[in-house]
């Protein structure tokens, strides 16, 4: 790949030789408000770009964030200025515009960027609002780089988000998933294998793989991601990661067969438990026999110990998850974009 190992590099450099000082000239007030850097979404974002990931929306970035009154203000003026005055490439890279006319630089509003990820449009301040925020969305604020903001708007959401859940709310959102990976994971998948239902199984032993691995990422205190990055960040797990990493390797594999799938997904259970065990979560127990038609409950013990010790202002919140917030931006997003840009941006070509 062109560049030198991220197209962050670049998009930094780009923004210091070309886009800043052109910003500094022709709107210098603007500039002192706005927040630029690399974030956002995209395999980019955590230094993830391979071959695959450049297919589509790739290219040099400056991402612009404003005042949502300033952005409304003055956000078409720079727009015009940036569309007008930048090049059509630099260093060898074709700036493409995308769905913006600002050819590598694209401007938003600070508030609007915030509530289509996490909900809210400032730092969560309280424990309800914390838990309403999608995981996988946090990544998308915390992740990749800012390089000016001198009214430091943004950078206080970023480390606001980055310093990680209060202990309350991670304790409930481990007990949300000790319940769903227990009851609604290794039990469903003991009675599905015992009637037979291979639909049922496979449906529910990849969400449950999945709501193990979710644990794992809260008992690192780390992030869970959006999916497509979960490979790579599992294995950047300081503890659970080799705890897990047998585990996760094997349980997928088509070749695994059904009762070692379910046997596996009891080892998880119980190697989870036992960090829960030795961090203080819950308190040291006996060992427990798995049951013939309903599987090893062992999570769901947990469960009930962890919902005890949460707030009783969020016993009742059920944590938020999946991209809600960006799915409801998204859908009006795409409403707006020309259908022949849409399927152009999805590779479909018609076939001659």
């Amino acid at each position: 790949m062109a560049g030198k190992g991220s197209i962050i590099d670049d998009s930094h450099d780009f923004w210091d030789e070309v886009v800043l000082p052109l910003l500094q000239v022709r709107f210098p007030e603007e500039t002192a408000q706005m927040a630029a850097g690399f974030f956002g979404y995209g395999s980019e974002v955590l230094r993830l770009d391979d071959d695959y990931s450049t297919d589509h929306h790739f290219g040099l970035r400056v991402n612009i964030l404003l005042p949502e009154a300033l952005m409304a203000a003055r956000g078409v003026q720079i727009e015009d200025g940036l569309a007008a005055d930048l090049p059509q490439h630099w260093r060898g890279r074709e700036l493409r515009e995308g769905y913006t006319r600002t050819k590598g630089v694209a401007l938003a509003s600070l508030e609007h960027h915030l509530r289509s990820t996490i909900g809210l449009d400032r730092p969560p301040q309280s424990l309800t609002e914390w838990l309403k925020i999608p995981e996988e969305d946090i990544t998308h604020i915390v992740a990749g780089e800012v390089w000016h903001d001198p009214a430091a708007r943004f950078t206080a959401t970023r480390q606001a988000l980055a310093a990680y859940y209060p202990e309350p709310v991670r304790i409930r959102r481990l007990a949300h998933w000790s319940r769903y990976f227990s009851g609604m994971g290794v039990y469903a998948l003991k009675r599905a294998l015992l009637r037979g239902n291979t639909l049922y199984a496979s449906t529910t032993f990849a969400r449950s793989l999945r709501w193990g691995v979710q644990m794992a990422f809260l008992l690192d205190r780390t992030y869970y991601p959006y999916d497509k990055w979960l490979t790579e960040m599992f294995r950047r797990l300081p503890r659970m990661g080799p705890r897990l990493a047998a585990i996760v390797d094997e349980a997928p594999r088509l070749e695994t067969g059904w009762d070692r799938k379910l046997e596996l997904l009891h080892q998880m259970s119980d190697i989870l438990d036992a960090a829960m065990v030795q961090d203080g979560l819950i308190a040291p127990h006996p060992a427990w026999r798995v049951s013939e038609t309903s599987g090893y409950r062992l999570l769901e013990s947990a469960y009930a110990e962890l919902i005890r010790k949460c707030p009783e202002e969020i016993k009742r919140i059920v944590p938020e998850w999946e991209q809600v917030h960006w799915e409801s931006f998204h859908s009006g997003f795409v409403d707006g974009v020309d259908l022949a840009d849409w399927r152009r941006a999805l590779l479909l070509e018609e076939d001659r």
